[in-house]
């Protein structure tokens, strides 16, 4: 058998090791593709073949099974097998996560066990975070857990870990969704707004991703959504599970502890673990993250906010005056709901840098916000400081937010690589 592993990050690595130990597969061909050059010295030192650079892809007809990882658009590999002139390629492609599922799907039927029941998280924004409180509370109630997926240990490396569980949580991200042709057992369907359109051909796909999360659930499974959002509705009424609608008290970003509550409490949690763990929860790095305070102004890096719905749910949670950092990379959004947010919010000055400033700039230019160009985020938090200490003068407090709105491929590695330049550029004033 030959396969191929499309992308080596940190997936790509764990199904190496997994893929090298599995009875089925330890015998295969493997092959490593990836699209970037820089990994070549690093697989030189590996005994498995590997293609790198821009024709990565240029014999991928030649393998019998293909593990995607989820930074390789499914898309893709179906332009490439379609120039080929393939059109059975998708029996071919399968991934970590599909992996995952099959081979703890096989662990349940030859132990005859229920356990561990396997909760999906997903949402465009908000998933990691209620994962995490999922498991927290799920944790603090006594429960084995395991927390994987898109957050923490890559799902396949947790593979023997979640065999003893008695559950796992999973945060899935669309490009993880795409190709599962299996559901979890308790699906929970965050706020769903289009994103992700620099990858996903057009947003009707982008949904049909999301939907896998329930579209192969048992009837007897649960499946959490809110009644607030048409996205979440919509993915949850495809799935043939028992329905559990939650229309939240909040409309910012507390309505995510809400929902960590309500899925905690069907799995058996106390309202008294509930009560402390949400007491105790300090949130997650880089999602609405208090960095420090100068006298009375508040620095918030909120660097995973990359799309307009993020921006405007974090814009909402504040009632001090605010100054909002944002711009970077465009994925093809329109800003309207940005816009729509700020006029309803406390923002008095807006900065914008990045890629796509201007077209942010044009979408807010007739609210009553000040709006500010700058070149760097140095440029933009020196910026950002000043305007919150002329607000702090005037009404005691301020607050500044930078939640970009926007991806970070234009001057970062990536959100975390954004968040972390942030911090030490407020840490210096």
């Amino acid at each position: 058998m030959k396969l191929a592993i499309l992308g080596f990050g940190d997936e790509g690595k764990s199904l190496l090791s997994y893929l090298k130990k599995s009875p089925q597969y330890k015998n295969a061909d493997i092959w490593i593709l990836d699209k970037n050059t820089a990994l070549g010295p690093e697989l030189k030192r590996l005994t498995f073949s590997y293609t790198v650079g821009l024709h990565y892809l240029a014999h991928i007809n030649q393998f019998d099974v293909i593990f995607r990882s989820p930074g390789v658009p499914y898309t893709l590999l179906g332009d490439h097998f379609k120039k080929l002139r393939i059109h059975d390629w998708q029996s071919r492609v399968s991934s970590q996560t599909a992996l995952f599922f099959k081979e703890l799907q096989k662990y349940k039927l030859q132990t005859k066990n229920i356990k561990p029941l396997v909760i999906g998280v997903t949402g465009t924004k908000g998933k990691g975070t209620t994962s995490t409180l999922i498991y927290t509370m799920l944790k603090n109630a006594g429960y084995t857990v395991v927390l994987a997926g898109n957050i923490g240990t890559p799902m396949i490396a947790s593979l023997t870990r979640a065999k003893k569980a008695d559950y796992v949580v999973l945060e899935l991200s669309s490009f993880q969704l795409q190709d599962l042709a299996c559901s979890p057992d308790i699906a929970v369907v965050l706020d769903i707004f289009p994103d992700h359109l620099d990858a996903h051909k057009t947003v009707r796909e982008y949904y049909s991703a999301k939907k896998n999360i329930g579209r192969f659930q048992a009837p007897s499974a649960k499946i959490f959504f809110y009644t607030t959002n048409t996205g979440s509705s919509r993915i949850a009424s495809v799935s043939p599970a028992q329905k559990y609608p939650l229309t939240p008290k909040h409309n910012n970003l507390k309505k995510n502890v809400e929902m960590a509550s309500v899925v905690a409490k069907s799995c058996g949690c106390s309202n008294r673990v509930i009560r402390n763990t949400i007491k105790k929860f300090k949130g997650l790095e880089h999602r609405l993250e208090l960095v420090t305070k100068i006298k009375s102004i508040s620095f918030y890096n909120d660097s995973a906010g990359t799309n307009p719905a993020a921006t405007a749910a974090a814009v909402l949670s504040f009632t001090d005056p605010v100054v909002l950092i944002a711009g970077g990379k465009d994925k093809g959004f329109s800003y309207e709901s940005l816009n729509a947010a700020l006029k309803k919010s406390t923002a008095q000055h807006v900065i914008l840098f990045g890629e796509n400033k201007m077209k942010i700039a044009h979408t807010i230019k007739n609210s009553r916000l000040h709006v500010i160009i700058a070149h760097t985020l140095h440029e933009a938090v020196q910026m950002a400081f000043a305007r919150a200490q002329e607000l702090a003068a005037q009404k005691e407090s301020a607050t500044v937010v930078f939640s970009p709105a926007a991806a970070s491929f234009d001057m970062f590695k990536n959100y975390k690589d954004r968040g972390e330049q942030y911090k030490k550029l407020v840490r210096a004033l």
